[in-house]
């Protein structure tokens, strides 16, 4: 059976959720990557070099190509294997295999840089180092999407029940410029865990003392720990406090809402990659995919052009007379 269709129906942006020009430029990122992954493992299997010349063998009924179109539609829209199995005549172990193949190549990609090409973050130390170097004002929220839940009497079952949706979730933080685009996506944790309690960005805030963020009331713990780096929302005065008082703290959270809201639009992204909406896959593959997903986004969002800095200062109606 040929296969041209199938490729040419699943390297449409609608299926892959990438530009054909975006695709292009993972195909020639990640093939050599991919092959050098498979020969190692070829090697690993043999106990050796090879024996017969390259080429010789069964032929492989998905190449590389496809193997990266079926990933990404997989990702895109979370298509079952079988599905795209019966699209390109193969098994669906074939399928299976080739998502697990590519799928961690992605998210070993990193996180694209508006206005750096070839620079690429990787972890939070690369994301604080990069925010310290260049001057950026991180804006950091956390996100939950739902899993399935574990099985009845499984040690830390009730790990991943969220206070918050009352369902079983996983967390991730996010990590986006003033411009809303993605700069770091991670820091994976039980839907129980709070917010502030996330491992490392504490201490990325200790090493990095000239950083500073916008945050939510869910990190209230950090403002409070470095009240000099890092911005929470304005507690809310005492009702029997003056009126003016009221007035101003709804004016100070207005501007910090609208320099922190961005971040949540960054979130909203990856809302639009049908695993992200709500996972059904193995709870352990979760971090890859979100990872996988995360570099995809970003690589759309550094390509946007940076937007005139908004401005959130009031602006009289009319000159008030004195």
């Amino acid at each position: 059976m040929r296969i041209t269709w199938p490729r040419a129906a699943c390297s449409h942006p609608a299926l892959s959720g990438v530009p054909r020009a975006h695709f292009g430029e993972l195909l020639k990122e990640l093939a050599p990557r991919w092959q050098a992954a498979r020969e190692s493992a070829l090697h690993e299997r043999r106990g050796g070099d090879r024996k017969r010349a390259a080429g010789a063998g069964p032929k492989q009924r998905l190449v590389f190509v496809d193997r990266l179109l079926v990933t990404l539609v997989h990702l895109r829209l979370g298509i079952p294997h079988a599905a795209l199995a019966e699209l390109y005549a193969v098994d669906r172990s074939t399928v299976s295999g080739a998502i697990r193949e590519v799928r961690p190549l992605l998210a070993a990609r990193g996180f694209a840089v508006p206005d750096r090409p070839g620079v690429r973050l990787r972890t939070l130390e690369d994301l604080f180092a990069y925010a310290g170097a260049e001057g950026v004002d991180l804006r950091i929220d956390g996100t939950e999407v739902q899993v399935r839940r574990p099985r009845a009497h499984r040690p830390g079952r009730k790990a991943f029940v969220s206070g918050k949706k009352k369902q079983t979730t996983i967390k991730t933080t996010t990590f986006s410029d003033p411009e809303g685009r993605t700069l770091f996506s991670g820091v994976v944790r039980p839907g129980r865990m709070h917010d502030q309690t996330a491992e490392g960005i504490a201490e990325q805030f200790l090493r990095h003392p000239k950083v500073k963020a916008v945050v939510d009331e869910g990190y209230r713990g950090l403002a409070n720990e470095f009240p000099g780096q890092v911005s929470a929302p304005p507690k809310k005065p005492k009702d029997d406090a003056p009126l003016g008082e009221h007035h101003a703290w709804r004016e100070q959270r207005r501007r910090q809402s609208s320099a922190r809201i961005c971040v949540e639009h960054t979130n909203a992204e990856y809302k639009q990659w049908r695993p992200l909406q709500r996972f059904t896959g193995r709870r352990e593959t979760y971090a890859e995919t979100h990872l996988a997903i995360a570099t995809l986004v970003s690589d759309r969002s550094a390509r946007r052009a940076t937007r005139r800095k908004a401005s959130t200062e009031l602006v009289l109606a009319r000159q008030a007379a004195c």
